[in-house]
């Protein structure tokens, strides 16, 4: 039986915290999409089930996550994580509290802690408020996101305008006094009627302290920082042992290529390092409004690339620019081009050699998995914080789903050449 059973609200989310997990040592699956009924249970410590959910339709991403759930109480989980983006990425009617409010029901779950902070990436909370490196969430750049702009960076105020539930507050000095002061402190919301708690975290070892404190509870929302302090919790319940190989992959020989989708300005910069090392074509939604012929232009442009470049095809845009696409194509519109031009290039790419691939954003990811019909990956070793390579059997592929946000700004060189490294 597992110990853990997450869903997460998007590809790369999913990846993120199975990587953490692996890194702790525990054996972590990564299913995509939600887990057929017949399917039997994985052989694993953690099961984490990636959907794509974040911008789906509220009642769609409520069937899938409780859908998501059936499969992992019936395997035995002990405790179910909702994983969200560290930076809490929704909007004010969702989706994150109408899946937590499902998925409390279901479990007949008493308080909820939440928590997106993941301070090695600069996502810390403080007094409810969350934080991007030392910005307010708002101030980040995240208020210009083209689906989920976040222009609020008070968790309490955000969760509370989505939930039919109370939302309180276990503040920083609570969490420094450790885990049972975390627990007393919970209890005492409970007893007030609160249903969620946004709880502070600055550092890696309050969230060791989190950790201990919730790694009884039947429900618990957060990012992947909650897995730094999880596993050490379960160790110490004896309900885990270290494992010295949870991040091993085969070698897998092949045409590399980087499909970028983010508009954030972390994988701007990535896409501009990369650019100057790579052979790159940029999709033009405007030139081509049809995700057929926008696809069938990268691909054209690929074929016609040395055999030994690595391929950088990318829609990441400045504000300015996602805003003029968005004016002339609509929001979703413009979303939904992009999406399955990549889902089609990447299909071309995988179909012409290429076996190692990196994708980056959480939508973008989403597209492409489901394009190539991938239900499974094997987490192996991190790149950088929250981003791993991984192996997708089906398909005999590298592939490596990066969130928007995440990453160093040589983070696709270095992806690569930690691949070249590998004895």
């Amino acid at each position: 039986m597992s110990i853990l059973g997450a869903i997460a609200d998007d590809v790369t989310g999913a990846t993120d915290l199975a990587a953490m997990l692996v890194t702790a040592g525990a054996r972590t699956v990564q299913l995509l999409g939600v887990p057929a009924a017949d399917s039997p249970p994985p052989e694993a410590d953690a099961v984490v089930v990636s959907l794509k959910s974040r911008t789906a339709p509220v009642a769609q991403a409520v069937a899938e996550s409780c859908a998501s759930l059936d499969r992992l109480r019936a395997w035995g989980a002990r405790s179910i994580l909702f994983k969200v983006c560290s930076t809490f990425d929704s909007t004010d009617c969702g989706n994150i509290g109408p899946v937590a409010d499902a998925l409390r029901e279901a479990l007949g779950a008493g308080i909820v802690p939440v928590c997106p902070a993941f301070p090695a990436n600069g996502r810390t909370v403080y007094q409810g408020y969350l934080f991007v490196g030392t910005a307010l969430l708002n101030e980040s750049g995240m208020e210009n996101h083209p689906l989920t702009p976040m222009r609020d960076a008070n968790l309490v105020r955000v969760l509370g305008r989505q939930t039919r539930a109370r939302v309180g507050l276990v503040p920083f000095a609570t969490v420094e006094r450790g885990a049972e002061a975390v627990r007393e402190a919970l209890s005492a919301l409970k007893r007030e009627g609160i249903a969620y708690a946004i709880v502070d975290a600055v550092s890696d070892p309050q969230l060791a302290t989190l950790g201990e404190a919730i790694a009884e509870c039947r429900l618990m929302v957060g990012g992947s920082g909650l897995a730094l302090g999880l596993p050490a919790a379960w160790r110490r319940r004896g309900w885990l042992f270290q494992r010295m190989d949870a991040a091993r992959l085969p070698p897998v020989p092949g045409r590399a290529a980087i499909l970028s989708g983010s508009c954030s300005r972390t994988t701007l910069a990535q896409v501009a390092h990369a650019r100057a090392r790579c052979a790159s074509f940029a999709l033009d939604p405007l030139a081509h409004p049809n995700a057929d012929t926008l696809a069938a232009a990268a691909i054209d442009w690929s074929d016609r690339q040395p055999l030994d470049a690595t391929l950088l095809i990318y829609a990441s845009a400045s504000p300015e620019r996602v805003a003029e696409v968005q004016a002339v194509l609509g929001r979703e519109r413009a979303a939904a081009l992009i999406e399955q031009a990549f889902a089609r290039i990447a299909e071309a790419l995988v179909a012409r050699g290429v076996r190692r691939l990196i994708v980056a954003g959480g939508e973008t990811s989403g597209a492409v998995v489901s394009r190539l019909g991938l239900t499974r990956l094997v987490i192996g070793p991190t790149i950088d914080p929250g981003v791993p390579w991984t192996f997708a059997p089906e398909r005999d592929l590298l592939l490596a789903l990066k969130s928007g946000n995440f990453g160093t700004t040589d983070f696709f060189t270095k992806a690569l050449t930690m691949l070249e490294a590998r004895p």
